[in-house]
């Protein structure tokens, strides 16, 4: 290198050198990363806010500005297999209603509601299916349905202020070392066969999740009570039943039927649902799906609604009395008292549904046929809020759909039949969404559905798209 080349270089060097120092002293300051952030954060939130405002209906290459900051809610972009969701007639199995599969799909001996077997072979298939092959799938699935002891004693070292759901979800995460899918896949097996390996883990997952969900109640509120063996004479909700300490409560049993069969699958665009199958698409087997799921399913806007809804319940009953006595007055008053506050009437509204929504009812028939019910304070409570609170709504005029949701009496059943720890309740939901979201991860991978990808778009392009149309 020559000297003037060397002077030249030493020069650009000072200058960039001055630069950085000029940038130093221009951008120098005190504030913390937090403090910077704060400052930021109320321009961004004009921005969307005028954004929504002035251009929400703008369209957007084929989708309006709305789909894309409004959470997605109503854009029809991801195929569902098991499920549909109307908002006028609720969802439907295979093309079958709630009323339907209540008439068709084969209870349990003796029961009268219908087995989770059942519900998960119409999801699977879309037939169905005789008490001969639900009998036959529930040994299947008694066979399977001990948790591996690796697993056991992990899920025992949990110290007890670990939440449920966080149990839930590593117990399920942990389970997949033992994937048969993820070992076909590393060997390299064919892509028509990923369906058949998505299945088998799907089936022992199924199988398995009741022992879980139950050591982790034990553990988390009856540490020194022995936990009963998995039984291969009982059904998946019998043994899950058993294992909770109401083996000997048909009343209890049989809602956790109904429960967990009216609960597997609700379309596809709900958190937990929409999750498994995003991951999954990632060639994720489904035991990692699943634990992403149930991440999904913990959170407050999702999974744990019947317990808001049974707390609002339990404040009204403090305040006004139990349902048993009290008049459509009263809770009219109490129901207003909460609209004043500004807080919303738990357990009414859904995000699709514009009717009563049919698992709602379905629980209210359950309620009505079961003698002990009728005597029960929070049930009839549940029942005379029903009678008042559509019209309290309808006339506040602030929410779309001023029915009610299955969450509105979900949680108090479970109230009413003794099981009480209501951080609980959402590993149940738990136990049941994976009826439905692993259904569709075996056809995820049966149709050979690509890895989810949807293209991302900034505020800024957003504006200078609207601006091009």
């Amino acid at each position: 290198m020559s000297f003037s080349s060397a002077r030249s270089l030493g020069r650009i060097g000072r200058i960039n050198t001055a630069r950085l120092v000029h940038a130093q002293s221009r951008y120098a300051s005190t504030k913390s990363l937090e403090d910077t952030l704060a400052d930021i954060i109320p321009e961004k939130q004009e921005q969307l806010k005028a954004l929504r405002l002035n251009h929400g209906g703008d369209v957007i290459g084929d989708i309006k500005v709305e789909n894309v900051i409004g959470g997605m809610r109503g854009l029809k972009a991801m195929l569902w297999h098991c499920s549909a969701l109307d908002p006028n007639t609720g969802i439907r199995f295979h093309g079958l209603t709630i009323p339907d599969c209540q008439k068709v799909l084969p209870p349990a001996p003796g029961g009268k509601e219908i087995l989770p077997e059942s519900m998960l072979w119409l999801l699977l298939t879309g037939e169905v299916p005789s008490p001969e092959q639900v009998r036959d799938l529930s040994r299947q699935l008694a066979e399977e349905g001990e948790l591996p002891k690796k697993i056991a004693d992990v899920v025992d070292s949990f110290t007890r202020d670990v939440h449920p759901m966080t149990q839930l979800s590593m117990g399920v995460a942990l389970m997949n070392t033992d994937s048969k899918f993820a070992h076909a896949y590393e060997t390299g097996v064919k892509k028509t066969e990923y369906w058949r390996y998505a299945f088998k883990d799907s089936m022992k997952l199924i199988a398995q999740l009741p022992a879980l969900a139950a050591r982790i109640y034990k553990n988390a509120y009856y540490p020194d009570v022995p936990l009963p063996a998995v039984r291969k004479d009982l059904d998946l909700v019998g043994n899950y039943s058993n294992m909770l300490g109401y083996g000997d409560n048909e009343g209890m049993t049989e809602y956790l039927r109904l429960y967990i069969a009216l609960h597997g699958d609700h379309e596809g665009g709900n958190v937990s649902a929409h999750t498994a199958h995003l991951v999954g698409s990632a060639l994720s087997d489904p035991y990692l799906s699943y634990a992403a799921a149930l991440c999904g399913l913990a959170g407050p806007l999702h999974g744990l609604a019947n317990q808001e809804v049974l707390r609002w319940m339990l404040a009204m009953q403090n305040d006004i009395g139990p349902g048993t006595d009290v008049t459509p007055e009263q809770i009219k008053d109490y129901l207003w008292t909460t609209l004043k506050a500004g807080k919303v009437v738990p357990g009414y509204g859904h995000g699709v549904l514009r009717d009563p929504d049919p698992r709602f009812i379905a629980l209210q028939d359950f309620c009505d046929k079961r003698p002990e019910l009728d005597s029960s304070p929070i049930i009839q409570l549940v029942k005379k809020t029903y009678q008042v609170a559509p019209g309290v709504l309808r006339e506040h005029g602030k929410t779309k759909n001023p029915n009610p949701n299955v969450d509105a009496t979900s949680g108090c059943l479970l109230y009413h039949y003794g099981l009480t720890e209501f951080k609980y309740y959402t590993v149940i939901f738990g136990v049941s969404r994976a009826l439905g979201s692993l259904s569709q991860l075996v056809w995820d991978r049966a149709l050979g559905l690509p890895i989810e990808r949807p293209k991302s778009v900034t505020m800024e392009e957003i504006e200078q798209m609207v601006k091009k149309t």
